[in-house]
């Protein structure tokens, strides 16, 4: 983890209960939805569709991150983030894609 102030669980060392945990929040359920497409975006408020403060989103985004769904890249002073699925593919097969399926996002995000 060294000098990376953005640091990301191992792929050994994800825990079914910290995703579940960390997707227990609604409006990460529909960041999770947005990040599903693994493409990185922006760590703006604009980019969720939500009705959210700038320091919730980022409250957000750090769970979602400690909990190993996601990583970051910098690109000068902005940073975006996409969703870590070849990590979590590889340690729950399925997860991801049961999780980001229409119906269990409409279910989570009630």
């Amino acid at each position: 983890m060294g000098d990376d102030p953005y640091p990301i669980p191992a792929v050994d060392d994800l825990r079914l209960t910290d995703i579940l945990n960390a997707l227990s929040d609604p409006s990460r359920v529909r960041m999770l939805a947005v990040l599903a497409d693994n493409d990185y975006h922006s760590c703006g408020v604009e980019t969720w569709g939500l009705d959210i403060q700038k320091s919730t989103v980022s409250h957000h985004l750090k769970t979602l991150r400690e909990a190993g769904l996601t990583e970051y890249r910098m690109r000068g002073r902005n940073k975006d983030v996409r969703l870590r699925r070849a990590a979590l593919d590889q340690r729950f097969p399925g997860l991801i894609d049961g999780l980001t399926s229409p119906q269990a996002i409409a279910d989570l995000a009630r």
